[in-house]
């Protein structure tokens, strides 16, 4: 949901009580959410705070769920780390991600691609969607 939808369902009816979490949570809600392709391979730039520090560190790895909808829909990025699969679950209205970056698109036919965790090596790779020119 977008910041207009949410500003369009509270101008409709402003007395429910939908309408007030609508506000709090309009506020929160990012201008321009990052456009997130399940299969895709992303780099998502988390800010990290250690101690009174705060730096950037990238995650890379598949898109292989988005769930939820309004400010509390989050996406799930998987990747192989020394052989071990890591998995991050990232909100995608958090003020600590900072960016998400498109890396390649990846052609599926699958919501969720839950069916990779199981899978090692070759096994574990989406096919590239490749663009069609005219």
């Amino acid at each position: 949901m977008t910041q207009e939808r949410a500003q369009q369902l509270i101008d409709i009816n402003p007395n429910c009580g939908y309408a007030a979490l609508l506000m709090t949570a309009k506020d929160s809600m990012k201008e321009a959410p990052p456009e997130i392709i399940i299969g895709s391979t992303v780099k998502v730039h988390v800010k990290i705070r250690e101690g009174d520090r705060e730096r950037v560190q990238v995650f890379e790895g598949t898109v292989i769920a988005r769930r939820g909808s309004g400010v509390s829909e989050t996406f799930t990025v998987r990747r192989l780390s020394y052989g071990v699969g890591v998995e991050r679950v990232f909100p995608l209205h958090s003020p600590n991600v900072v960016k998400v970056e498109l890396v390649r698109l990846g052609h599926v036919r699958r919501a969720k691609l839950y069916y990779l965790r199981g899978r090692v090596g070759k096994a574990a790779k989406v096919r590239q969607k490749i663009a069609k020119t005219a």
